[in-house]
Formats: structure tokens, C-alpha cells, sequence
């Protein structure tokens, strides 16, 4: 049985129902890991040992007649950024290279503790920062759909892995778009869930007022199944907001007739592909067609979202990573003269070419004589922004937008022009500096075999109202279920 095709909700039916175990479970995955992976490289860390050993003990508890956990078997891969206890993580960086934490964060406890299983973690974008996981220190992750192009970032490793068939379930971290926009390239389902919804406790951080935890999914049903068990108050983190959580399984069996929606005019003009335009025209068609209401909408301030962030994140990113230092942990050159030199030689050799770029932009921002000019100001718009969307929200119940402006680019297409590779995140941005939740789910294919993902965007701590329109439509799209068709190694290196 290929169970790795399944989603995780039958893969959990089947358990139940006795047909398969957990260790069947996780050995049809790892066999998939070791075909494909290869090839399309989505993981850094293999976590077999502690895998195998929890699904024996998982399925022992259901033979001695123990009731199944909600994620009992399910191979679980873990972005490389957040905390796993004595599981290398790297956040993809030459500098934390050997670090295991002492400890886990939040989320991960929480899927241990549904019987989920953590089969590795997942490659991605240097400390967060890209579009496209070319920025990795270990390597770029391929697109399973197209081995030449890139699965998107910063989530690139946990997108590939699930849209590969490595892993049913994933978590990526969302600081600029970094779950919505490898989803959409990938053809998967990723939720970048309201800032203080998920716990960021154990999550290293990028930008702390935009960082969150969001799941990347095969559909919308294992995306809510996997909400159920993340969201919710953690009182070890400060930002954790302490709301009751809602059956996010039980909303997406709701309809949407007469939900309003709105279309942002500002996400469709020029620079936007015109099989992803058509793609969401055809998309909203159906909204109708389920008696969803749809009208055209402004958010004027969208055109300075891109500045508005890369001034904010950068000048969080530079306070955040000066604890990278040599001192105490991860990687530090040998042979120095002084604290100094041992201090300016490490940063310099630890980090990657984009980290840098942004410690720099940030530390410029927030310099003395600048500060009002530039991260001060930022602020001011990122309220401006927010109050777009809180306008817009006191019509319309959702906004649908494209993720992407584009489906997936070749590798190396932008990695060399910055401005270029930014602009990748044109659409997600907005809703990290609004601190709203929002969905990417596949909505079509364009020319060249390449999934187009729709956004669609809720009102703060609503998750479950996008995931149910969202159900919704991927319940009564039409739209072909393709799935990637990748060559094991064996089969490439005997075609070469």
C-alpha cells in the first residue's frame, strides 16, 4: 500500500480502523525519503531512531486497547527553525551548525503529544530570509513539480516535503509570506494563521512582530485537523493571545452562501502573470456559483507594503541575530588574535550573503539620525495598512487574492537580483504587517504543468472562516488533482 499518496485524515482512518500501523506508516514514508529525496532534497535532518521508536510504542498503547490519538502515526517534518530537543537545528545556517536545543518548542511538544511523529527537519531559506530556499547554507531544495525551478521560501524544504509525498503534514514559519508562497509553488495548502495564534515559544527569530507557525498541508482538511492541535494560549510566550479556540474541522463542513467577498483591486495590475489572473477569475466564478457575494475593493496602502517591510523586518532581524556571536554556541572560527577579530570573523564567515545584506539594512534603519526617517516611519504605515484591512473587513467577510504574482521561477532566475526576488512577495506581505490570518490552496495549473495558489484572507482570528471558504472551494472546484511525478534516483541515474 502507497499510504504516502494519502492524506493524513485517511491515513489516520485506516489506523483506526486496525488496517495499518504506525510503523508501516513511517517506513512507507522513509522509503519515499530515501527514493525521492535525492533528488528533490526538501530535508537536512533525518530523525529515524526516535521515529521508529514512537511508533512502536504507539502502536503497543492501541493493541492494549488505549484510544488513538488525533495524529496517532502521522510523519510529521519540522521547518529547521523551530526548536526540536537534541534534534540539530540549523534555521539553514552555517552559523548554528551542530546546535541541538535544549529544549522544544511548543508546537512540537503539542504534536508529540497527539501521537504525531517527527521524521526530520526541513531545509530552508538562511534564518528565514528568501523567497526561493536558494538562500539555504546547505544547498537549494527543488520543486518536485519541476526539479529546475524553486519550491519558493523560506518554507521551501516543508512545502517540497509534503507536495513530494515525504511528509502528510509540515510546519513552515510565515514571517513575509514564507508559508503561502511555497505552498502556492508547491500545489499544497499553507496557513499563515493570526499573529498570537500558535505559540512562537521555541521558534528562532527572524522578526519577532511578523514571525508565525503555520501548518502546510495536502488539503484543507488535514490544514484544520493540524490547526486543532497548534492554536491556543502558551503562557511561555508573551504574544500568545488567550482566546478560545475554535473546532476548525467542524467550521469547514459549513457553507458559504451569502459570505461576502472582497477583491482587492491593488493585487491586479501590471507585473501579475496572466494565466495566475485567470486562474482567480475562475476561482471566484465558483465562489459564486456557491452564492458567495463578490465585489471589488480598495487597499490603498498596499504599494508601500514591500518598503514598509523590508524596513521593519530587517531592523528586527538585526537586533535578533547579534546573540550570534561565536560565544556560547554554533560555529566559531579558530585562530583569532582578540575577542574582536574573533567576534567580526565569525559573523562574516557564519552568516550567508543575504543574512548579511539584511543585519545591514536593518542597523542602518535603526541608526542614530535615521531612526525617525526610516524604521519610524515604517511603523506608521504598517498602522495605515491595518487600518486598510480593518476597513474592508467591516464589508466584507474574506478577501481573495492571488498568492503569487507567478508560478514557480527557475533556480538561479532572480537568486542575483534582490529588489527582483523581493517582489516575489508582493501579495503575502500585507498580511504579516496587518497581523491577519490568511490560506494559499492550489486553484489551477498554468501552461507549463506549474501550480497557481489563491489567497484568501480573514479577519484576525478567524482561521476558521478561511478554512472554510477555502473547503469549500476545494470541495466543488473541478480542478484536476495532479500530483507531481518525480523519478526515484535509481530510475535518474539510469536514464543518465
Amino acid at each position: 500500500m502507497t499510504l504516502h499518496k494519502l492524506s493524513a485524515h485517511d491515513v489516520i482512518d485506516l489506523f483506526k480502523k486496525k488496517k495499518v500501523t504506525a510503523y508501516e506508516i513511517i517506513q512507507d514514508i522513509y522509503d519515499r525519503i530515501d527514493k525521492v529525496d535525492g533528488l528533490v532534497k526538501a530535508f537536512l535532518i533525518l530523525n529515524r531512531e526516535d521515529a521508529f521508536k514512537q511508533a512502536k510504542e504507539i502502536d503497543i498503547k492501541f493493541k492494549n486497547g488505549e484510544e488513538p490519538l488525533p495524529l496517532a502515526g502521522i510523519a510529521v517534518a519540522i521547518k529547521d527553525i523551530i526548536a526540536t530537543k537534541k534534534i540539530e537545528t540549523t534555521c539553514g545556517s552555517k552559523i548554528l551548525k551542530g546546535f541541538r536545543p535544549p529544549y522544544n518548542a511548543t508546537v512540537i511538544d503539542k504534536l508529540r503529544e497527539a501521537g504525531a511523529i517527527i521524521i526530520g527537519k526541513t531545509n530552508m531559506d538562511e534564518f528565514a530570509m528568501g523567497s526561493s530556499t536558494e538562500n539555504s547554507a546547505f544547498g537549494p531544495t527543488k520543486n518536485p513539480w519541476d526539479l529546475e525551478r524553486v519550491p519558493g521560501g523560506s518554507s521551501g524544504g516543508s512545502a517540497a516535503a509534503v507536495a513530494a509525498d515525504e511528509a502528510f503534514i509540515a510546519l513552515g514559519t510565515d514571517t513575509g509570506g514564507s508559508v503561502r508562497q511555497p505552498a502556492s509553488f508547491c500545489g499544497v495548502v499553507g496557513l499563515k494563521p493570526t499573529y498570537g495564534r500558535v505559540s512562537r515559544y521555541g521558534l528562532i527569530a527572524y522578526a519577532s512582530s511578523l514571525d508565525q507557525i503555520g501548518p502546510i498541508t495536502k488539503d484543507v482538511v488535514d490544514c484544520a485537523l493540524t490547526m486543532n492541535i497548534i492554536a491556543g494560549h502558551d503562557n511561555k510566550d508573551s504574544t500568545s493571545a488567550d482566546l478560545e479556540v475554535p473546532d476548525y474541522l467542524s467550521s469547514c463542513q459549513e457553507g458559504i452562501e451569502n459570505i461576502k467577498i472582497g477583491v482587492p483591486k491593488e493585487y491586479f495590475v501590471k507585473g501579475i502573470d496572466i494565466e495566475v489572473k485567470d486562474a482567480i477569475n475562475k476561482a471566484l466564478r465558483v465562489f459564486e456559483e456557491l452564492g458567495a457575494k463578490i465585489e471589488e475593493v480598495s487597499l490603498p496602502h498596499t504599494e508601500y507594503s514591500l518598503p514598509t517591510y523590508y524596513l521593519i523586518a530587517t531592523a528586527e532581524a538585526s537586533s535578533n541575530l547579534a546573540r550570534y556571536d561565536g560565544v556560547q554556541y554554533g560555529y566559531r572560527v579558530e585562530d583569532c588574535k582578540d575577542l574582536s577579530s574573533m567576534y567580526e570573523r565569525t559573523r562574516s564567515e557564519g552568516f550567508g550573503k543575504e543574512v548579511k545584506r539584511r543585519i545591514m539594512l536593518g542597523t542602518y534603519a535603526l541608526s542614530s539620525g535615521y531612526y525617525d526617517a526610516y524604521y519610524l516611519k515604517a511603523q506608521k504605515v504598517r498602522t495605515l495598512i491595518r487600518e486598510d484591512f480593518s476597513k474592508a473587513f467591516n464589508k466584507y467577510d474574506i478577501l481573495v487574492t492571488p498568492t503569487s504574482p507567478t508560478p514557480a521561477f527557475k533556480l538561479n532566475e532572480k537568486i542575483a537580483d534582490p529588489l527582483t526576488m523581493y517582489l516575489s512577495d508582493i501579495y503575502t506581505i500585507p498580511v504579516n504587517l496587518a497581523g491577519i490570518p490568511a490560506i494559499s490552496l492550489n486553484c489551477g495549473y498554468n501552461k507549463n504543468n506549474l501550480p497557481i495558489g489563491l489567497q484568501i484572507i480573514g479577519k484576525p482570528f478567524k482561521e476558521e472562516t478561511i478554512l472554510r471558504v477555502a473547503y469549500n472551494f476545494e470541495q466543488n472546484c473541478e480542478i484536476e488533482k495532479r500530483r507531481p511525478e518525480i523519478s526515484s534516483i535509481k530510475d535518474k541515474e539510469n536514464a543518465e
